[in-house]
């Protein structure tokens, strides 16, 4: 589709603890699209995205040498999915090539966010040694404890830039650092370098400010809370373990509960219903008491501190399940540990725990409820798509994202004086230098040196400066620039008036945003994917993109190319091919009709493509461009001396407001009843680790030529059975028998979709499984067939203490219960503990018809 975009705002969560001292009020509660979960063998939302990217589409800038893996599929508000791609160029991984696919439940594309803008065109050989690059990579830490081996990259500048990627661990100033560095691999330059530490760390004198700083009010003693031993669920969450409600006196928050663990007669600062969490001291452990009674609500009293930091975590991991649809922090249903004591003005996201230290005149610690919300609200940055590591600008919005889930949290949490009540201000209580906030979000200026506008100079600023554009962007959509809720006026940079929508449904389009975040993220980006948030999210309604656009129009960030240019959605329409499958000779045409309907709204007009025919093969739709509710004529001419075989071809509608893909098999064969055969000769699209759980560390499934190899003179892997190539696991021979097979787990590769007509079916392929004496029942060789309802074993075969020679066997099933499905078959192969000796390959795969 023509709005194609690409992800928008890094990182934007933050953690609270338990039950709120005041419960959130109604009035917050603004109306929330329904949320969604993909059930067990629900698929449709990847089949979506993966026929998409099957395609190769224009906005993917995919060149010949581009291939793309899934990772897990992310299930948000009304119904959206979002499907995150990894991308290789000729096997190396490319820095920036990474997108997301955002789908609907029904199988429609709604966007795509892609941030490569050419086609990728590098060589791929190095002319500087891994030597060089790790020097100079360690180079950039002023301590260094380790670094990793330099991997090389494809960075995705312009047609491409080879690089080396090194991971550099160690300590700058008083903070440890985990730094990504990128060194150009022919000439040695650092083509770019970030820290996945995220570090607060205030200007050691007082943020200038143009307003008096309202008095920090002592926290007041009120009844502590009853304990409660009831087990309850949080976020709708069942609590996996029974837990303990610990009594907890903080200095932020006052009295308040805390999810604790009872170990024998000792409970520890552990949170026994969200999964990670937990309390406790520099060196990691975790706070431990005899009576679940936990801090005297002194500021210097780090059991207090560890009190205020729970109630913090809770609140946020609450409010992010309550508001945004999220599991957990990372999630899928995870978190992080809490570390108090640090003895600086400072507080820091590690990458895998947070740190929080004192305030400057040593009175409190930072554990407020914004500043740890604001930390862990990089834990949800890291681990929405595209993670946290990239450019300056990048961890401008990384920081922004912490300052605005921060106030989502205090929002949810609804204090009420003399505790942090709902503002857009970060921190206050804590009073860091004595100078009160060390931001503002409806007027960032207020501390010298943050912007309230976007410009070019904006992108040279330290981070937590440049923070302050898309923080007043996400004020005037909560807020608006004249609220009337008794929150502060927000001037605009282009003199406009805006409305506001309220803070909960900004949160929501802002987490929408997130999902889509790709390794290259921009203030633009982060314009063009909340706008397109806006759309899917409130598909009924104008109103919420009108005040996106507007927002971002008043801090000046300017229009991203192929951004949403109006509030057109809700349209949708259905795709499908007559025939499905066809069979034809080399140097003959065959036809078909592809049919669209409209299923929601209006007609949309829409052109086609079609991607996976053998080389030369010349097509034509008529008409090429139709609306919804009309129909086309595909022709297909294959070429003379086209290699015989099933192609699985994907055809795209490009719709003006979405995308559908619908599968066309072709065969060329002499015989009319070939549904599909694949001798492997010819490349027809086989995936390796589809899911991306493989565990195999040796002996994966390629197609490639097998190299024989025995043991004495007993074969073990064998020659091609029909042609040169066969599926194989590792095709390489080595220098002993065992040097190229399985080891280490599970090796999957998986068919593309195969359109299977009515009628009686025939599967046939060739296969063997061949192992040693030290095999157990844990290795086998197993092919299935996979359709969107069924998922059917069709061979399955197990190792055993004895030898088995390998043997091409053919396998006949019959597939007549698939007929007039789409199916891919998938074949596993493994080699679990301990690592015996195994190898197997399939060949000569053919359907038939009769």
């Amino acid at each position: 589709m023509r709005r194609s975009f690409i992800p928008v705002l890094a990182g934007l969560l933050v953690a609270l603890s338990t039950t709120p001292a005041v419960p959130p009020a109604q009035a917050l509660a603004d109306p929330a699209p329904g949320s969604s979960a993909i059930r067990p063998g629900d698929d449709q939302p990847l089949v979506a995205a993966d026929r998409m990217v099957d395609a190769r589409p224009d906005t993917l800038h995919a060149s010949e040498k581009d291939e793309f893996y899934h990772k897990e599929v992310i299930a948000g508000l009304n119904n959206t999915f979002y499907v995150p791609y990894e991308r290789t160029y000729n096997g190396l991984p490319v820095i920036g090539g990474d997108f997301v696919v955002v789908t609907n439940a029904s199988g429609g594309v709604l966007s795509t966010s892609v941030s490569q803008t050419e086609t990728l065109n590098v060589s791929t050989v190095p002319r500087i040694t891994r030597l060089r690059a790790s020097r100079i990579a360690r180079a950039q830490l002023q301590r260094v404890t380790a670094s990793t081996r330099p991997d090389l990259v494809v960075l995705a500048r312009g047609p491409g830039i080879l690089a080396y990627r090194v991971a550099v661990t160690g300590r700058k100033a008083n903070v440890p650092s985990r730094l990504r560095v990128l060194v150009d691999a022919r000439t040695g330059e650092v083509l770019e370098k970030s820290d996945e530490v995220m570090s607060e760390e205030p200007a050691r004198s007082a943020p200038r400010r143009t307003t008096t700083p309202t008095p920090t009010p002592a926290p007041v003693a009120t009844p502590a809370p009853t304990p409660v031993t009831t087990p309850v669920p949080i976020s709708g969450f069942p609590a996996p373990v029974p837990f303990l409600f610990g009594l907890g006196t903080s200095y932020y928050n006052g009295p308040v509960s805390i999810n604790t663990r009872q170990l024998n007669t000792t409970y520890s600062m552990s949170d026994a219903v969200r999964s990670g969490v937990s309390c406790g001291g520099q060196n990691g452990s975790v706070f431990v008491s005899a009576d679940n009674s936990w801090g005297d609500g002194s500021g210097g009293n780090l059991e207090t501190a560890c009190v205020d930091a729970l109630y913090a975590i809770g609140k946020e991991w609450d409010m992010l399940g309550a508001w945004l649809g999220r599991n957990g922090l990372n999630g899928t249903g995870g978190g992080y540990p809490a570390r108090v004591g640090l003895n600086e003005v400072n507080a820091y996201w590690a990458g895998s725990y947070a740190n929080f230290g004192r305030s400057a005149d040593g009175r409190r610690q930072a554990t407020s409820l914004d500043i740890v919300a604001h930390e862990f609200g990089h834990s949800v940055f890291q681990t929405t798509p595209g993670g946290s590591t990239g450019s300056n600008e990048k961890a401008m919005l990384n920081e922004s994202t912490g300052d605005i889930l921060a106030t989502l949290t205090k929002f949810y949490a609804n204090e009420q004086p003399p505790y942090d009540v709902p503002d857009y201000a970060i921190g206050s209580k804590a009073d860091l230098l004595g100078g009160g906030p060390v931001r503002y979000l409806y007027k960032p200026s207020l501390v010298a040196g943050n912007p309230d506008c976007y410009s070019p100079s904006v992108l040279t600023l330290e981070p937590h400066a440049g923070a302050g554009v898309q923080n007043h962007w996400f004020y005037l959509l909560a807020e608006g620039s004249n609220p009337t809720d008794g929150q502060p006026v927000s001037p605009t940079c282009n003199g406009s008036r805006v409305t506001g929508i309220g803070i909960r449904k900004a949160g929501q389009i802002f987490m929408s945003a997130l999902l889509r975040k790709t390794d290259t993220w921009t203030h633009q980006l982060a314009r063009r994917a909340t706008l397109q948030a806006s759309l899917e999210l409130f598909p009924d309604s104008c109103v919420e993109f009108n005040a996106v656009r507007a927002a971002w129009d008043a801090v000046g960030v300017p229009a991203a190319p192929g951004e949403p240019s109006s509030c057109v959605s809700g349209n949708d329409f259905d795709l499908s091919v007559d025939p499905a499958s066809a069979g034809v000779e080399a140097g003959q045409e065959v036809t078909a009709t592809v049919t669209t309907r409209t299923t929601a709204g209006s007609p949309q007009t829409m052109k086609f493509s079609i991607s996976g025919l053998p080389e030369g093969t010349a097509v034509s739709f008529s008409p090429e461009s139709v609306s919804s509710g009309e129909s086309t004529k595909l022709s297909v001419l294959v070429p003379a001396g086209a290699p015989h075989g099933s192609y699985s071809a994907q055809i795209l509608a490009d719709g003006a407001y979405l995308d559908r893909t619908v599968t066309f098999t072709l065969t060329l064969d002499s015989g009319s009843n070939l549904v599909l055969y694949d001798d492997f000769d010819t490349d027809l699209g086989w995936t390796v680790n589809p899911s991306g759980t493989d565990t195999a560390t040796a002996g994966r499934w390629e197609r490639d030529v097998p190299q024989p190899t025995f043991s004495g003179r007993v074969p073990l892997q064998l020659v091609a059975s029909a042609g040169q190539y066969d599926l194989v696991t590792g095709h390489l021979a080595g220098n002993r028998p065992g040097a190229g097979d399985v080891d280490g787990g599970v090796t999957t590769i998986r068919s593309r979709e195969i359109a299977l007509p009515p009628g009686t079916l025939t599967l046939t392929f060739a296969w063997y499984f061949a192992h040693l004496a030290n095999s157990g029942d844990r290795d086998y060789l197993r092919v299935r067939v996979v359709s969107p309802t069924r998922d059917t074993v069709v061979l399955q075969r197990y190792g055993a203490a004895t030898l088995r020679p390998g043997r091409w066997q053919t396998a006949t099933v019959n597939l007549s219960d698939f007929a007039g499905q789409t199916v891919r078959i998938v074949v596993e192969a493994a080699d679990d503990t301990p690592d015996s000796l195994v190898e197997a390959g399939i060949d000569d795969v053919r359907i038939t018809m009769s």
